[in-house]
């Protein structure tokens, strides 16, 4: 298998997913840009994938990060996010959206498990309403301190201003 076999659009996602289920899988979603992978996200969606059998990650499209981040991201494109992301073991499925928030995607996926960081409070949670309607669990797990891509580009951008 390669990374491109993860990366799935909606519809082809939704007949993976009722395979998985089939097979008696816990399907856990969580969601993100992941611009520049770092420890912080391998942590967190190594975490994410142990509280299930098959980890979802829905990815914000280029036009999404704009609209949140502003215009100077995302710095890496969204296909090259989503192998990079998708090259991850335990990444099982990439699917791309372009809202602002994952909430219609959580609606078609309607995952076992939610997951956020813990710098969310569950009831915060986007969709953390969708999933426990039908049963389903929504939990936050621990970031590792100090690790963010805005961290990483101030850095940067500090280093460059010093030479």
């Amino acid at each position: 298998m390669n990374s491109n076999d993860k990366i799935f659009a909606l519809p082809a996602l939704e007949q993976q997913l009722n395979v998985w289920r089939g097979q008696g899988c816990k399907i856990v979603f969580t969601n993100g840009c992941f611009d520049i992978l770092h420890l912080g996200h391998v942590d967190y969606l190594e975490k994410a994938r142990q509280l299930g059998d098959k980890l979802i990650l829905g990815l914000n499209t280029d036009a999404s990060i704009s609209r949140i981040k502003g215009p100077s991201r995302p710095l890496q494109d969204e296909m090259s996010r989503a192998r990079v992301m998708a090259s991850l073991l335990f990444v099982d499925a990439i699917v791309l959206f372009n809202e602002d928030t994952p909430l219609e995607l959580i609606k078609a996926v309607q995952p076992d498990i939610l997951v956020k960081g813990d710098d969310y409070s569950v009831e915060n949670i986007v969709g953390q309403d969708i999933v426990t309607a039908k049963g389903g669990e929504v939990k936050t797990v621990p970031l590792v301190k100090g690790y963010s891509t805005t961290n990483i580009v101030k850095k940067i951008e500090n280093n460059i201003k010093l030479t």
